[in-house]
């Protein structure tokens, strides 16, 4: 088991830093629980609040609209993970098998930590699979941008772009190829799972290895 942990996120994600009251942490469980049960484009704070026995008003106490929420939720996993990351390659001489571990980590990032209480992982990747593009594919996405909305995604970027260039320094395009696997890790799962005809089964880590090694090689 990993330990808990608190992720400090970009405080212009939210009003007010959910994770410092039991209302909040409850808006996060039951928001991932609800968004995962019927969808983001369900989802609204009216339904959520029916659910935590709380107003509307309450939730918006601590985030600007929904999409402010998910854009939260998606940070959370990016920074989770990338705590799994860093935990599982701790001490890993090799650079190689540094990029087997943390693409294992990508690919296994649907379990459900126990170290994490309250918060139900599982339903996070499955909301992260389906809605996290959602959070930069809108008109905004430049001012979110400058506003630091993406760090998460970015710093976890950076970490497995060292590890690109310890296997090859002169690999030129090593954010493309970084962001290509980040994306295609839940993306290959969501097609293996609903539009079978767009991948090859569920070999999603081996085929992330082989896409990885042979762009290095």
């Amino acid at each position: 088991m990993t330990p808990t942990i608190r992720p400090a996120l970009n405080e212009q994600l939210y009003l007010r830093d959910p994770q410092g009251t039991e209302l909040g942490r409850r808006i996060l469980a039951e928001g991932i629980r609800l968004i995962d049960e019927i969808g983001f484009e369900h989802f609204t704070f009216k339904k959520l609040a029916t659910v935590i026995a709380s107003t509307e008003a309450s939730i918006y106490r601590y985030f600007e609209n929904k999409h402010r929420l998910l854009t939260y939720l998606v940070s959370w996993h990016w920074t989770w993970l990338r705590f799994q990351l860093r935990f599982h390659t701790h001490n890993v001489a090799g650079a190689t098998e540094r990029l087997r571990l943390a693409l294992g980590v990508l690919c296994h990032a649907h379990l459900d930590d126990p170290g994490t209480a309250g918060l139900d992982e599982a339903a996070l990747y499955r909301i992260v699979v389906a809605e996290a593009s959602k959070a930069y594919l809108t008109k905004d996405v430049d001012a979110d941008n400058r506003a630091g909305l993406f760090r998460e995604y970015k710093l976890l970027a950076a970490d497995l772009v060292v590890i690109v260039q310890e296997i090859n320094p002169s690999y030129p395009y090593p954010h493309a190829l970084v962001s290509t696997l980040l994306e295609s890790a839940r993306k290959q799962l969501f097609f293996a799972q609903h539009l079978p005809s767009l991948a090859d089964g569920g070999k999603v880590q081996a085929f992330l290895e082989h896409l990885a090694l042979a762009a290095l090689a």
